[in-house]
């Protein structure tokens, strides 16, 4: 088969294991559905929904997020923290990168004073 495929062949141990289940009378060649929990993809428009629920439910919890969403808690620990950049700060998600403007407030002696006061 290597002189007619190449490298495009299929390994020996593959194409025997394929014949095997040939025989034992699977004529589909698609993947049997495994046991288990799917994996669910973050896309956008997941991200953008967890990031308006935080930003609209201040405090709000990761496990409320997920019951809302009907996603796992897993999945929206993954978006806060990967997705989003999101940390916990005093019970309340902030982003853990500033931003230009907050960078700028930061170095303001005055903004840090009225802040204190």
């Amino acid at each position: 088969m290597k002189e007619v495929y190449g490298e495009q062949c299929l390994a020996r141990c593959t194409r025997f294991r394929c014949c095997q289940r040939y025989e034992a009378g699977r004529v589909n060649i698609k993947d049997l559905p495994r046991p288990g929990q799917a994996h669910v993809v973050t896309n956008s428009a997941t991200i953008s929904a967890v990031d308006e629920l935080i930003r609209r439910i201040v405090g709000s919890l990761q496990v409320n997020i997920a019951v809302e969403l009907s996603i796992s808690k897993g999945t929206v620990h993954h978006i806060f923290h990967k997705k989003i950049g999101y940390g916990k700060v005093c019970a309340q998600w902030v982003p853990k990168h500033l931003s230009e403007n907050q960078k700028t407030a930061k170095l303001d002696p005055s903004a840090t004073q009225q802040f204190l006061h």
